[in-house]
C-alpha cells in the first residue's frame, strides 16, 4: 500500500504533487469568503498548527497566476463549482511570510526583512515589465529586489506591490501574511532600553502592515497569522472590517490541528490503528474553541516514524519548535508565586484564571494573567472545557508532550538554581552519617521545588539526581550495581569513598519510617554495595518520601 506523508512540508502544491497524504481543511477557504464580510481576517495559533500550509493552500485556489484545477481535484472545495469558478485562481495574489524575519540584533532582523521582501519581488519580477505599470513604482520595486530600498520604500512595500499587481491584472489583489508577529517577538526577547531593537521593529511592522490594510484600495482581502494578537501598538488601527479568531474563538476552530476523526482515518489507511490511544494521550488534548484538536505537527511525524518502524514510542517533537522560555519566565519570577498552579497542572489537575486574547509584546511579562494568557494563545495549556466562554477559564496541560515539556523546563530551572551551600551541607551530613540533618535538607529543598508526576517515584528519582550531579562528583542513576539498579550512586574517586541511596515513596507519613526500612532491605538483598573494590568508606542509605518530606536512615552492620 502506498502512503505517504510530508512531514515539514508547508507548501500546498508540493505537497499534494507529491501525492502525500493530505487532511481536507479547504472548506475553510467558502467559510472565510462566502460566510464573512472580513476586509481583513486575523488567526491566531500556536506555532507548529498548520497556518504555513493552510496559506499556501489559499495562495494556490486564488492566484491568477496558477492553474491549480488538478491539485484541488477531490478536495472539498471543488464540490462548490459556482464558487470554484468564481474564485479559483481569479485573483492576484500578495503572499509574505515573516517567519524568518527574526534575529538578535535590530539591523540583522531588519537585513533578513528586506530579504523577505526581495524574494517576494523576484518571485513576481515579470509584473514591472507590464505596461500599465506606473515607471516610478517600477524602479522602486527593482531597488526592493535589490535590497537597496530606503526605510519608506520598505514600510510601503507591500502596498507599492499590489498597485502594480492591480495595474496589470484589472483587479484588486489578495492579501496573505503569514506568522506577522514573529519579528516583534524575537524582538521583545532581546529587546533593552538602551538599544530600542522592540519600538524599531514595531515602527516598521507598523508602518507595512497600515499602509497594506488602512485604507487601500487595491485590497480585495487580507488573511493574516501569527501566534498573538497586538492590540495596543496600533497595528491594526483603523482597518475596517477587522476579525480576529483566536483559540478562545469557535468559529474556524475545526480548520486549525487535526479532529479526532482525522488522525483515526490516517492511521488507517496507514494501517497503524493500533496506535490511535497513545497518539491521542501525546498529541491531542487543545482546545480550539469547542473543538478538541490534535497537534498536526506531532502527529504527522509520529506516523511516519511509525511507517518506518511500526513499534515506535511516541515521543517529544514540540520541544525543539518553539521558545520555552517563557515557562523559566514563569518561575524565575518572585514578584509572584505559581508554584502551586504549576504543581496542581504537572499533576493533572486544572486552574482558574482570567486570559486575554489581545495582548502586546512589551507587555507580555507584566502580571500573571498576561503570561498565563501567553502559555494559552502558544499552546502550553488549554481550556480545561471545550464549553467555556468568558473571561476566566479553566486551563490544563492538554497531554504529555507538553507536560513533558513543564517538566524539563521545572526540573531544570531547579537545578541549575538549587543553592550550591545547602547541597554541600546535605553531602557533609551525609559522609558525616548525620541521618537527621540529611532528611531535614532534602524536606527543605523539597518545598523549594514545583513537584510534578503525582509524587510517584520516579520524581524522587529524579529529584536526587538532579541535586547531585554537576557537584564535582561522579552520579550514576538506576545503573546496574549487584544483582539490581540502585537509584543512586555517588562516587567520590578523589577520596576513594561512594554513598548508594535508594529511596522509596510513601503513601502516608507514618509509613515513612517502614519505607527506609524496606529501601535498606533491597539494598542488602540486591547486593548493591558488593563488588565495588577500591573503595575505602561505602555508605548506603534508605530514603522514604511522602509529598515534600524525606526521611533519611543509614545501613550499619549492626
Amino acid at each position: 500500500m502506498s502512503f505517504t506523508v510530508g512531514v515539514g512540508e508547508a507548501d500546498f502544491s508540493a505537497l499534494r504533487n507529491e501525492d502525500a497524504y493530505y487532511v481536507d481543511k479547504t472548506e475553510i477557504i467558502y467559510e472565510l469568503v462566502h460566510d464573512t464580510k472580513n476586509k481583513v481576517t486575523l488567526f491566531t495559533r500556536p506555532r507548529r498548527f498548520g497556518k504555513t500550509l493552510m496559506m499556501s493552500m489559499m495562495e494556490n485556489f486564488f492566484s491568477i497566476r496558477k492553474n491549480s484545477k488538478s491539485i484541488f481535484e477531490g478536495l472539498a472545495i471543488t464540490e462548490r463549482k459556482d464558487f470554484c469558478k468564481e474564485w479559483m485562481n481569479q485573483y492576484p495574489v500578495l503572499f509574505v511570510s515573516f517567519k524568518d524575519a527574526e534575529a538578535d540584533e535590530f539591523d540583522v532582523a531588519y537585513a533578513k526583512l528586506k530579504t523577505v521582501i526581495a524574494d517576494v519581488c523576484k518571485g513576481i519580477s515579470d509584473i514591472s515589465l507590464g505596461e500599465t505599470v506606473n515607471s516610478f513604482d517600477a524602479i522602486v520595486f527593482n531597488r526592493l529586489q535589490a535590497q537597496t530600498g530606503t526605510d519608506a520604500d520598505i514600510q510601503n512595500s507591500l502596498k507599492m506591490i499590489m498597485r502594480m499587481m492591480n495595474a496589470v491584472y484589472g483587479k484588486k489583489v489578495i492579501l496573505l501574511i503569514d506568522e506577522y508577529d514573529v519579528p516583534l517577538a524575537k524582538a521583545s526577547e532581546k529587546d533593552t532600553s538602551k538599544n530600542g531593537y522592540y519600538s524599531k521593529m514595531l515602527d516598521v511592522i507598523r508602518g507595512i502592515m497600515s499602509t497594506a490594510l488602512k485604507d487601500n484600495e487595491f485590497l480585495q482581502f487580507a488573511v493574516i497569522t501569527g501566534c498573538l494578537r497586538i492590540a495596543k501598538e496600533s497595528i491594526f488601527t483603523g482597518t475596517n472590517n477587522f476579525a480576529s479568531y483566536s483559540v478562545l474563538d469557535e468559529r474556524f476552530s475545526r480548520y486549525f490541528g487535526f479532529l479526532e476523526d482525522e488522525v483515526d482515518t490516517m492511521l488507517e489507511v496507514a494501517d497503524r490503528k493500533e496506535a490511535a490511544i497513545a497518539i491521542k494521550e501525546w498529541y491531542d488534548g487543545y482546545v480550539f474553541g469547542n473543538s478538541y484538536v490534535y497537534c498536526p505537527w506531532d502527529v504527522i511525524n509520529h506516523i511516519s516514524a511509525l511507517r518506518y518502524k511500526r513499534t515506535t514510542k511516541p515521543k517529544n517533537y514540540w520541544k525543539n519548535t518553539s521558545h520555552n522560555g517563557i515557562l523559566l519566565t514563569f518561575v524565575e519570577r518572585t514578584d509572584f508565586d505559581v508554584t502551586g498552579k504549576f504543581e496542581r497542572l504537572l499533576n493533572g489537575g486544572s486552574i482558574v484564571q482570567t486570559i486575554s486574547d489581545a495582548l502586546t509584546y512589551d507587555t507580555l511579562h507584566s502580571t500573571e494573567d498576561n503570561l498565563w494568557s501567553v502559555l494559552l494563545m502558544t499552546g502550553y495549556v488549554t481550556k480545561a472545557d471545550a464549553d467555556e466562554e468568558g473571561d476566566t477559564v479553566s486551563l490544563k496541560i492538554p497531554n504529555k508532550e507538553i507536560a513533558s515539556i513543564f517538566t524539563d523546563c521545572v526540573a531544570r530551572y531547579f537545578t541549575d538554581t538549587v543553592n550550591t551551600d545547602t547541597v554541600k551541607k546535605l553531602l557533609d551530613a551525609l559522609w558525616e552519617k548525620d541521618e537527621t540533618r540529611s532528611g531535614e535538607i532534602l524536606s527543605g529543598l523539597l518545598w523549594d521545588t514545583i513537584s510534578y508526576n503525582d509524587y510517584h517515584e520516579d520524581y524522587y528519582h529524579a529529584f536526587l539526581a538532579g541535586i547531585f550531579v554537576g557537584r564535582g562528583y561522579e552520579v550514576e542513576s538506576n545503573k546496574e550495581k549487584g544483582l539490581g539498579r540502585p537509584d543512586i550512586f555517588l562516587k567520590d574517586r578523589k577520596n576513594r569513598r561512594a554513598i548508594i541511596i535508594e529511596a522509596k515513596k510513601s503513601d502516608k507519613e507514618s509509613d515513612l519510617d517502614r519505607d527506609c526500612n524496606k529501601a535498606m532491605k533491597q539494598i542488602v538483598d540486591e547486593k548493591y554495595g558488593e563488588g565495588l573494590y577500591g573503595y575505602n568508606q561505602i555508605l548506603c542509605y534508605g530514603a522514604a518520601f511522602y509529598q515534600k518530606q524525606a526521611k533519611v536512615k543509614l545501613l550499619t552492620n549492626e
